[in-house]
């Protein structure tokens, strides 16, 4: 083998098979750790409450959500449920449907925030739909059937866009088709006051289909007593305001 052979990487056969077990191996090495690292991070699933699928047994329900109890129409839970069948120790609402609150699990949020990554830590932290904090809830008939889920703007939001919780409806309204919702705007009552010169009062009716109908309130106004400012001081007041969206998609049949 001359030295031009060699500057040419030209390598008598017993070597070449050398070199090349060699260069095998690296590279299997590193796609293992590539691998290795690809599964560290790994987005983890996460159900949100548009998983549940209406007219599902209850035993059949997924069971990736955590801290069922009983729901207070979007307030804050109220007994504590093992899960979904305990649905019964709930107590039925007018339409014969019974509450249970749960929450999504915080995997996702962890997962965030070991990879380091700022943007996903905000989008899962807490329970939210299209990035709205909320309280979400399954409605279970006497037959032990989802029969519809709820889905109300947190009002235990404290953070500065909390005001924006009305917006929601574009989201949801936009999600069932535009088209064909059934809107009335109401009249403020006694005491009711616009937010710097915007109220909402709106109720809203959809029928998705032949089995599924769609309703949704929204609020923005001041409620009797709230005011920007404190009559007494002069001072602008903070949250004194209602902004909320509440939604339910009820099974009819």
């Amino acid at each position: 083998m001359t030295d031009r052979t060699c500057r040419m990487g030209i390598m008598p056969h017993r070597h070449s098979r050398i070199l090349a077990g060699t260069l095998a191996g690296l590279v299997l090495g590193l796609l293992s750790a590539a691998g290795a690292r690809v599964g560290a991070q790994e987005r983890p699933p996460r159900l949100e409450v548009w998983d549940l699928r209406l007219g599902t047994r209850v035993d059949q329900l997924p069971d990736e959500f955590v801290d069922h109890a009983c729901g207070t129409n979007g307030g804050p839970p109220s007994l504590p449920l093992n899960g979904w069948i305990d649905f019964r120790r709930c107590r039925a609402e007018p339409s014969g449907l019974r509450e249970v609150y749960f929450r999504y699990d915080d995997e996702l949020e962890y997962w965030a925030k070991a990879n380091s990554l700022a943007d996903q830590m905000e989008q899962y932290s807490g329970t939210k739909t299209y990035g709205f904090p909320v309280v979400v809830s399954a409605l279970i008939d006497t037959k032990g059937l989802l029969g519809g889920i709820r889905i109300v703007s947190d009002p235990r939001d404290t953070s500065q866009n909390r005001d924006d919780a009305y917006l929601l409806r574009n989201f949801l309204t936009a999600r069932f088709g535009r088209d064909n919702w059934q809107c009335q705007d109401l009249a403020l009552q006694d005491g009711e006051t616009p937010v710097d010169g915007v109220f909402v009062k709106q109720s809203c009716r959809k029928q998705i289909d032949d089995k599924t109908i769609a309703s949704l309130a929204t609020r923005y106004l001041r409620k009797p007593g709230q005011s920007r400012f404190d009559p007494r001081t002069g001072r602008e007041t903070a949250g004194q305001f209602e902004s909320t969206a509440s939604f339910e998609l009820l099974r009819t049949k």
